[in-house]
């Protein structure tokens, strides 16, 4: 501890995307856009479902809840990118670059969670149709959306903790737009083998267990879709999941692209790319795909505004 003290530098000073004057300003417009549509995508689908009484089923519970992470997570990257694209000070406190590491590991996981939660909430829908109610209660609902929070806290107060006790003599510049575990661990001067091991097991336990649970319920889905004899039954069974199976498709996507490429095809250049895509453009493309793919949810946006309306002409 002694050493960590007196290595561990007041501040920080992240890199950014890119130090050209002109591509800062476009850099910076494109993020204030997407992000302003992150939040008022996910809050509009958060409104809609709580004011839509035909919306109160445990499906719309779990996307209500994906909103909430989704905006949580946008806002844990964006804002400090923002900032850091903007002003010429691009310095951030140890203290801001932990709560943004800890609050980025916590939404990043919660997230992969509950998507797998939301397929299985499908499989029953689709292969257990009769028990759907009986199965996916609201203590059953509550518990699921319960456990990416407290399995991603856990492991995002591990990881955080174990990586800010490295002591960092290298450089004090992050080679990264944000606090992430990997930019931090070859900042160390000590060999930080145990983060290592600690940062593959969680992915292992997280992704590929969340990826898992996810293949195994769409096989159940698929398989049981096609059994339908009549093509508009089989039409009414994909229109349930296609929303869903879109949003886990762009997000497992991403992260594959990263995680399952050798070393040799990695770069600084394409993992941000992929990075900025999985943190920026995935929380503001997932509400669009839920209304864009969701008649039900594009019928009670409808109404809502009609209602709207018809409130300010009186």
């Amino acid at each position: 501890m002694e050493s960590y003290n007196q290595t561990l530098p007041g501040i920080f000073y992240l890199i950014g995307l890119t130090t050209v004057p002109h591509l800062q300003v476009i850099g910076f417009l494109i993020f204030v856009m997407m992000y302003i549509l992150t939040l008022v995508g996910n809050c509009l689908l958060l409104i809609t479902v709580k004011t839509s009484p035909t919306l109160h089923t445990p499906m719309y519970f779990f996307l209500s809840n994906l909103s909430i992470i989704d905006i949580c997570l946008s806002s844990s990257i964006v804002p400090v990118l923002l900032i850091n694209t903007l002003y010429k000070d691009k310095s951030i406190s140890v203290e801001g670059c932990v709560v943004q590491m800890f609050c980025y590991l916590v939404f990043s996981a919660g997230e992969c969670i509950l998507l797998a939660f939301m397929a299985y909430d499908r499989f029953v829908a689709i292969c257990r149709p009769l028990h759907y109610s009986s199965i996916m209660n609201m203590r059953v609902c509550v518990t699921l959306v319960l456990i990416p929070w407290i399995v991603s806290s856990i492991n995002s107060y591990i990881q955080t903790y174990i990586t800010w006790t490295l002591p960092f003599c290298r450089t004090h510049h992050i080679n990264y737009f944000f606090c992430d575990v990997p930019p931090l661990l070859r900042m160390s001067c000590r060999d930080p083998w145990l983060n290592e091991i600690s940062m593959y097991v969680a992915s292992v336990t997280i992704v590929s267990g969340s990826f898992f649970l996810t293949l195994v319920s769409y096989v159940y889905i698929i398989s049981t879709i096609l059994r339908i004899k009549s093509s508009q039954g089989r039409r009414a069974g994909f229109s349930t999941c296609t929303s869903h199976l879109t949003v886990v498709t762009l997000y497992f996507g991403t992260l594959m692209s990263v995680y399952l490429q050798p070393p040799s095809y990695h770069s600084l250049e394409k993992d941000t790319v992929v990075f900025i895509l999985y943190t920026v453009v995935t929380p503001m493309l997932n509400p669009i795909i839920y209304s864009i793919r969701n008649k039900e949810v594009k019928i009670c946006i409808r109404k809502n505004i009609k209602n709207c309306e018809t409130l300010k002409m009186f």
